[in-house]
C-alpha cells in the first residue's frame, strides 16, 4: 500500500496551529518559505496560496508580486521528515513493516495482513479513514508491486485497488512515465521522444531503449529497470523503518515539591530506576533529558551529555546536580520525568575490578563529563588523527561529546617531536651546499650552531588538495651545541620552477 501526503508540509502546520482546512488562520493565503541563495523559495502553500499564485519553487517576491497579502511561515524540512518517520511507526497497523518516500509518501508491506480487516478493500478504506480523522489529506492505493502502487497513489485514482499481478501493464498502461518515479531531465528525454504514456514504453524495443540508457546506473533514472521493478520482474530494495523505544522512567508526586533537597532525592530515584532499566537492556546513556513539570504548567527541561555510555547512579546524580542550581520550582513540581533519548551497548564488567579502578583514579569518561558541565562543552576539546602527510594536518581537535570516529589510516610513518608550534615560524639558515645540510641557523634574534643533523625527511604537497605551485619539504632534525633539538625544514628546491630561493622555517621542538 502507498500513502501520498501531497501537502504534509501544509498539513502538519495546520494541525500545530490546530485549525481546521480553510478555517482560523488556513483560511488566508499562506506559504511555507526557505531561504536560498537567491533569497526566500517558496517549498509549498495552502489551497488559498495556490489560488493566488503562489506555487512551489516559486521566489517569494514573484509570488507577492501576484498576492500582496500573501502570509509566510519558516519551512521545517527536518521537521516534516521526524512527522512522516512517527507517521510510517503508525502506519504499521495495516502491515508488519513500512518505509517511508521522501519528501511525502509512505510505503507499507501489506502482505498476509488484508483478511485482518475484511479484504484489500476493506483494509485500503480503513487507511483513508483513518488519515483522514488524522487531518491529512491523503490518497491511497494497493497494488502487488511497491512502484504499482505508488504510481496509482501518485497518478491513479484515488483509492485504486489493483489485486491481480497480470493486470498491472493494461491496468496502468495509461498513466504517465511520470509514474515510474524517474528524474526529471530522464522525463523530459522520454517526452521529447512522444514516449509519454506507460504503455508507450511497451510498444517500443526493449534493446533500442536499453542502449539509449545503458550508461545510467541509477534506478530514478533508468525507464527499464523502474518498468522492472513496477512490474514485479526485479526487486526493489526498501528500507524499513522500525521503531526505538526510549527508556524512560518518572515520578508523579502525591505532593508537589518545592524545595532543592527533595527534588535531589527525587533526581536519585529515579536514577537508580534508570540504571535498572538499561542494565536489563544491556545498555548505558549518552544523553539524558530531564523534564520537570510545575504547577502551572510550565515544563523545564535539563539535558547532560556523557563521554562515554554510563548508568552509573552516583555520577548522573554528580552531573545535573550543576544543571539544577537555577531551577525555580515556583508553586511545586509535581512531575519528574528521566528519559534516555541516546543510548549505546554497556556490558556488565566485574565489581573488584571497578572498585580497584575507582580507587586508583577516576576514568577518563567521568572526567571529561564533569569538565564539561562545570566549563562548557565549548571549552573541553580532544584531538583525533587525520589522514595527512603534513604535520600540522595530522591531526583534528573535536568536541568530547562527539562519537569517536571509526579507525583512519594516519600517514606518520616517522616519529614527530613532542611539541609542534602552531606555525611554522621562519628562520635563517646557512649551509655548506645548496642541497646540504645546515650549519647554522637564527631563530627569534639567536644563532643557533648546529652540531648534529638528520635528515632529510621528504614530504611531497598533497596534489588533490593543494595548488600545483605547492613546494615539497625536506625535513630536518638537527642539534645545537647547547643540546637543544629542533625540527626545521627547507621549503622548496632551488631551482624547482616553483617560486624564488628555499626558505627555511621551524616547526617543531624535541626533548
Amino acid at each position: 500500500m502507498a500513502i501520498w501526503c501531497g501537502a504534509l508540509a501544509i498539513d502538519r502546520w495546520r494541525l500545530g496551529e490546530g485549525c481546521a482546512p480553510g478555517e482560523g488562520a488556513d483560511a488566508e493565503p499562506l506559504a511555507l518559505i526557505a531561504d536560498t541563495a537567491h533569497g526566500p523559495r517558496i517549498t509549498a502553500a495552502n489551497r488559498a496560496g495556490l489560488e493566488s499564485g503562489a506555487r512551489a519553487g516559486t521566489m517569494l517576491a514573484d509570488a507577492r508580486a501576484l498576492c500582496p497579502q500573501l502570509a509566510v511561515r519558516p519551512a521545517d524540512p527536518a521537521g516534516d521528515l521526524a512527522f512522516l518517520e512517527s507517521l510510517a511507526l503508525w502506519a504499521q497497523r495495516w502491515g508488519p513493516w513500512s518505509a517511508i518516500d521522501p519528501p511525502d509518501g509512505l510505503l507499507v508491506d501489506t502482505t498476509g495482513a488484508a483478511h485482518l480487516f475484511g479484504g484489500e478493500a476493506a483494509m485500503l478504506a480503513d487507511a483513508r479513514h483513518l488519515l483522514a480523522r488524522r487531518g491529512l489529506a491523503a490518497r491511497a492505493a494497493m497494488a502487488p508491486t511497491a512502484g504499482a502502487a505508488w504510481a496509482l497513489a501518485h497518478h491513479g485514482p484515488d483509492g485504486a485497488l489493483l489485486v491481480d499481478s497480470e493486470d498491472i501493464t493494461a491496468r496502468l498502461a495509461a498513466l504517465p512515465v511520470a509514474a515510474l518515479r524517474l528524474d526529471e531531465d530522464v522525463l523530459v528525454l522520454l517526452r521529447r521522444l512522444g514516449l509519454k504514456r506507460l504503455g508507450d514504453l511497451a510498444g517500443i524495443d526493449r534493446d533500442a531503449l536499453a542502449r539509449r540508457f545503458r550508461t545510467r546506473r541509477s534506478p530514478a533514472a533508468n525507464p527499464l529497470m523502474r518498468l522492472d521493478q513496477l512490474l514485479g520482474s526485479v526487486p526493489e530494495p526498501l528500507l524499513p523503518v522500525i521503531g526505538v523505544v526510549m527508556p524512560m522512567v518518572q515520578r508523579r508526586l502525591a505532593e508537589p515539591i518545592r524545595h532543592r533537597d527533595l527534588l535531589d532525592r527525587v533526581l536519585a530515584d529515579l536514577a537508580r530506576d534508570m540504571a535498572r532499566l538499561l542494565e536489563a537492556q544491556g545498555q548505558g546513556a549518552r544523553r539524558l533529558e530531564l523534564g520537570l513539570w510545575k504547577v502551572d504548567g510550565e515544563v523545564l527541561v535539563r539535558r547532560l551529555e556523557m563521554a562515554a555510555a554510563a548508568r552509573d547512579p552516583g555520577h548522573v546524580c554528580r552531573l545535573f546536580a550543576a544543571r539544577l542550581d537555577d531551577v525555580d520550582a515556583g508553586f511545586g513540581i509535581e512531575l519528574v520525568r528521566l528519559r534516555a533519548p541516546w543510548t549505546e551497548p554497556l556490558v556488565m564488567a566485574q565489581a573488584e575490578l571497578d572498585a580497584a579502578a575507582e580507587r586508583h583514579g577516576t576514568s577518563l569518561a567521568a572526567c571529561i563529563d564533569r569538565l564539561t558541565v562545570r566549563l562548557g562543552a565549548e571549552a573541553v576539546r580532544r584531538p583525533l588523527p587525520h589522514a595527512s602527510h603534513l604535520p600540522e594536518r595530522a591531526q583534528r581537535w573535536c568536541p568530547p561529546l562527539d562519537p569517536q570516529p571509526g579507525a583512519q589510516e594516519t600517514f606518520d610513518f616517522h616519529a614527530r617531536p613532542l611539541k609542534l608550534l602552531d606555525r611554522a615560524e621562519p628562520i635563517a639558515v646557512i649551509y655548506e651546499a645548496p642541497g646540504g645540510l645546515p650549519r647554522l641557523f637564527r631563530w627569534r634574534g639567536t644563532i643557533h650552531e648546529i652540531a648534529r643533523a638528520e635528515g632529510p625527511e621528504r614530504i611531497a604537497p598533497e596534489w588533490w588538495r593543494e595548488k600545483s605551485t605547492v613546494r615539497l619539504r625536506d625535513y630536518y632534525r638537527i642539534e645545537d651545541s647547547t643540546g637543544r633539538r629542533y625540527w626545521i625544514y627547507r621549503h622548496g628546491l632551488a631551482g624547482d620552477g616553483r617560486g624564488g630561493a628555499p626558505e627555511w622555517f621551524l616547526q617543531g621542538l624535541a626533548p
